[in-house]
């Protein structure tokens, strides 16, 4: 159980911390081999956290070189799945127990509510590592139907050395994902969190070692996309590369490895998600607060976000209303409030970049209906008003990229073919929601919908138990459920006669 605490608390805590900055390589915290570091700054107060290991090709090496000597010891990759479950949960439990910890990094280091990191994000974390855990030693391989002369056996081995390479807006909830299906099928990994918070994922290799996870399985090499990440791209040594963060560095990474060892690449990329309201949605109301929570949680900074409010005409213009009321109920404030529930983006680029968009919504003739500035300039933070554009055409920048930030662009439609088509009429293809008190409308417009993930009455739907991507240039490959285990296994085919 995740506990919650007062400001104060959460004020002391974050003053007498310790952080480190160092990378971990091998099972030991290390300097980067060439000295340099980078200034971690928070985006609460743009206050210096830690200078940080700015790791390159030469770290990408000695890391790269540990994780393969780790995996061919045998040590991890050989351990009887039961074994590897006894200590994956034992990490699980020591996330936990450094709950409070790993929550004020978070917050600290992106800018989210405390609330938030304390009992999405890291409860989220210990709960991916525990259930893929739970789940390696119930995993059966095959017996092919053959003559009864012949056998064949189709099984799962680990597919060697990982590089992970994970986005700042859930920092450690996106590395478990990763982390619990590698780990718990025996590779190896060299985890390169984002530049823009890479503290909780530095923290939680020692646990990862202090749980029996043995030295060299699990490194960490903070540092640069163009520096640490291409290295780890291009690296002949690694076997799979997964990646969850923008479509642009997606495709550049796919490049990276046809031009390496053909590794195998699994992305998860952007996301401009629809999220279509039916006049006769179940509870308006409801659709509306979840329209709001959609583009607001997480300031915006998330990839499924419902940035494209689709409207059925007839209802549009009174549940606008209604969801800049449930919006007006969202505030950004100071995340180390448990009461706040919008914190700060993550740094000034990301500031300046939701900034801009919103000029460009304004600029195309879309109708401003709330929002649209920064907000706390005095505090040296970066916080942005939650925002609501009108009269949207799916033509607009704001309708068909990428913000990540707190930006809705409301969208109305005629009939369900328009606002299929609409919603489909976008490069990505993550997520999509419906509301509808018609089954046989909603089961129409899920199945026609190109997106990973569909919710019917409601928003972000799911758990561990069901399998996440997209569609199109959103990606490939999937996180969370069993699904996962396939970027990180190979399948044999061994043929025996008898």
């Amino acid at each position: 159980m995740t506990e919650q605490r007062t400001l104060a608390y959460w004020q002391q805590l974050a003053t007498t911390i310790e952080i480190e900055g160092r990378a971990f390589i091998g099972g030991s915290y290390v300097d980067a081999r060439s000295q340099e570091t980078f200034d971690c700054i928070s985006p609460i107060d743009s206050r210096l956290l830690s200078k940080v290991a700015s790791c390159d090709s030469a770290d990408a090496d000695n890391a790269v070189a540990n994780a393969r000597e780790a995996f061919n010891s045998g040590s991890w990759s050989q351990m009887a799945p039961a074994n590897r479950k006894r200590i994956l949960i034992r990490f699980a439990d020591l996330i936990l127990e450094h709950q409070h910890e790993l929550a004020i990094l978070e917050t600290l280091d992106m800018g989210k509510p405390i609330s938030d990191s304390l009992t999405v994000d890291i409860s989220g974390a210990a709960n991916s590592i525990r259930w893929n855990g739970e789940a390696i030693d119930k995993v059966y391989d095959e017996l092919a139907p053959t003559a009864p002369d012949q056998i064949g056996m189709v099984t799962r081995e680990p597919v060697g050395v990982v590089a992970a390479i994970v986005p700042w807006n859930f920092p450690l909830l996106m590395a478990c994902w990763k982390l619990g299906p590698a780990l718990a099928t025996g590779n190896s990994v060299v985890l390169k969190p984002s530049e823009k918070s890479p503290l909780t994922a530095l923290r939680i290799a020692q646990l990862a070692l202090d749980a029996g996870i043995p030295s060299g399985v699990l490194n960490v090499v903070p540092g640069f996309g163009h520096t640490i990440g291409k290295a780890l791209a291009l690296h002949n040594e690694v076997d799979s590369l997964v990646f969850t963060g923008s479509t642009r560095t997606a495709k550049q990474l796919m490049i990276y490895a046809g031009e390496s060892n053909m590794k195998r690449v699994w992305l998860e990329a952007g996301g401009k998600s629809p999220n279509i309201v039916f006049a006769d949605a179940p509870d308006l109301r409801a659709a509306a607060s979840a329209a709001a929570s959609a583009i607001c949680f997480n300031q915006g900074e998330v990839c499924t976000a419902g940035s494209r409010l689709l409207v059925e005409e007839s209802i549009r213009e009174e549940f606008i209303l209604m969801v800049a009321e449930e919006m007006s109920h969202w505030k950004p404030g100071n995340p180390l409030d448990p009461d706040t529930n919008v914190g700060a983006v993550v740094d000034q680029t990301q500031l300046n970049t939701v900034l801009e968009y919103i000029e460009s919504g304004k600029e195309a003739g879309a109708e401003l209906r709330m929002g649209g500035d920064q907000l706390h300039k005095d505090s040296g933070g970066f916080y942005v008003a939650p925002t609501i554009f009108n009269g949207v055409s799916n033509e607009m920048r704001i309708a068909r990229e990428e913000i990540f930030g707190p930006v809705l662009s409301c969208i109305g439609f005629d009939s369900a073919e328009q606002a299929i088509q609409i919603a489909n009429d976008t490069d990505y293809g993550l997520a999509a929601a419906v509301w509808t008190a018609d089954l046989s409308k909603a089961h129409r417009t899920a199945k026609a919908l190109r997106a990973g993930s569909v919710w019917v009455n409601q928003y972000d739907g799911g758990d561990m138990t069901a399998p996440f991507g997209g569609f199109k240039q959103s990606g490939n490959g999937r996180d969370k459920s069993l699904h996962a285990f396939d970027k990180y296994t190979e399948l044999k085919a061994t043929w025996i006669a008898i």
